[in-house]
């Protein structure tokens, strides 16, 4: 497997737009870029946050590593090979949950491996293995209208891990929640992460998300996206200690800076 999980080099995505009059005006060839020559590596087991402005093409960089888009220039390679189409080693969790709400928990979180045709029996006890690491061991029977928003995002993280996939991709999946849930969310999801170590690609648009989860964070400027800065999470280290981490100095000053690289793309 290569050191490098992803590999983005200068990707380029441009979408047509609307002919209106506004339109014209800033897209005279009826064509928007969204992303304008991207390069980031992103190591074995790393996660990483992407952060910036609103339409600076973050999800729409995560959906292209995810073979959901096609580039228009440059390219875009997985465990070394090229993204030409979706993967089934790569899965993606999204904010709206996307549960099936005829279907119980645990028949939502069995269907990636009933598409594969994989036995029952056997898909069964995996979905057992995913719900307990999630927390949702004793729920298997209930559908998603009996559970919270945090309880449906966890059966998501359970569906998406359920093929046991080298890259997750995640858009933005605790942005629906409220601020105690989410909190919740981000401490349980590193405890997850930290047993599985699988290489998360996660877009954010909280600057305490995306420090308190990230071992690199991926600011970027304004549409066209460009990667404005890398930056380390400085309490990426601290994340075993006890306390509570958004109350270290070095938190506050990485966010403080974030924070200005971000009003400056205003």
């Amino acid at each position: 497997m290569a050191k490098e999980m992803v590999t983005v080099r200068d990707a380029v995505k441009r979408f047509k737009v609307r002919q209106t009059e506004a339109a014209q005006n800033q897209h005279p060839d009826g064509v928007m870029t969204v992303l304008d020559k991207v390069s980031l590596d992103v190591k074995n087991g790393e996660l990483i946050c992407l952060l910036g402005p609103s339409g600076c093409g973050k999800t729409t960089l995560l959906r292209m590593v995810a073979g959901l888009l096609n580039a228009d220039g440059g390219e875009i390679r997985v465990s070394g090979e090229l993204v030409e189409a979706p993967r089934k080693d790569a899965c993606m969790v999204f904010q709206d949950f996307g549960l099936l709400p005829w279907r119980t928990v645990a028949d939502n979180v069995e269907f990636p491996l009933e598409i594969d045709n994989v036995p029952r029996a056997q898909r069964k006890e995996v979905a057992r293995e995913y719900l307990s690491l999630v927390g949702l061991t004793g729920f298997e029977g209930h559908y998603p209208h009996e559970l919270s928003g945090g309880m449906q995002q966890r059966v998501g993280i359970a569906r998406a891990l359920m093929r046991r996939p080298i890259l997750l991709l995640m858009d933005e999946p605790f942005g629906a929640l409220d601020a105690q849930t989410r909190e919740q969310l981000q401490e349980d999801f590193l405890k997850i992460w930290a047993n599985l170590k699988t290489t998360v690609l996660f877009v954010t648009h909280s600057i305490d998300e995306s420090l308190i989860l990230a071992d690199r964070i991926v600011v970027f400027t304004q549409r066209p996206g460009k990667i404005k800065k890398l930056i380390d999470s400085p309490v990426a280290k601290y994340r075993s200690d006890a306390g509570d981490i958004r109350a270290h100095p070095e938190f506050v000053a990485a966010r403080s800076e974030i924070r200005s690289l971000l009003r400056a793309e205003h």
